[in-house]
């Protein structure tokens, strides 16, 4: 009845609550490729760039899990399938990096900042599609490629 997700990947598409509608697309598009790619979306569950790359996950077929920061399942978007509350606020963010094997961090603001200095702190690597510059951040230039990095660093 169930598959076995032992063996699947899990990426983490960290970024803002809020943004453009291209950068929207190119979030959308990268859940769509890690769900093609086989593996598992992890976000923070809400709107923006986690409610597009669940979005584009899910229409693909792939499996959503979304760490909400409060109590309630409701606050999810609709392309998550697995709600985790937490009832921790912006501290769900060590959650969701500890749980991912790599990271693609899309725009956002000082939220996805705390999740990239997540990364150095508990080893995971990250990209930044359109998101901060960072010494030790990999900057890549679309969807594809940072769906590559992902995977490719978590091998």
């Amino acid at each position: 009845m169930f598959e076995n997700y032992r063996d699947k990947k899990i990426i983490a598409v960290i970024g803002g609550r809020d943004t453009s509608p291209e950068i929207y697309q190119q979030a959308e598009e990268v859940g769509r490729l890690i769900a093609e790619s086989g593996n598992i979306l992890i976000n923070g569950g809400r709107t923006g760039i986690m409610e597009a790359s669940s979005k584009g996950a899910h229409l693909a077929k792939g499996l959503t899990i979304g760490i909400l920061p409060g109590k309630r399942k409701d606050g999810a978007n609709k392309w998550v399938d697995v709600v985790l509350t937490t009832g921790i606020g912006l501290a769900r963010n060590a959650i969701i990096v500890n749980s991912c094997d790599a990271a693609i961090a899309i725009d956002g603001r000082y939220g996805t900042l705390s999740e990239i200095a997540y990364c150095f702190q508990f080893d995971k690597p990250v990209c930044s599609l359109s998101s901060w510059n960072i010494e030790g951040v990999t900057s890549v230039s679309n969807p594809e490629e940072a769906v590559n990095f992902a995977l490719e660093s978590c091998e």
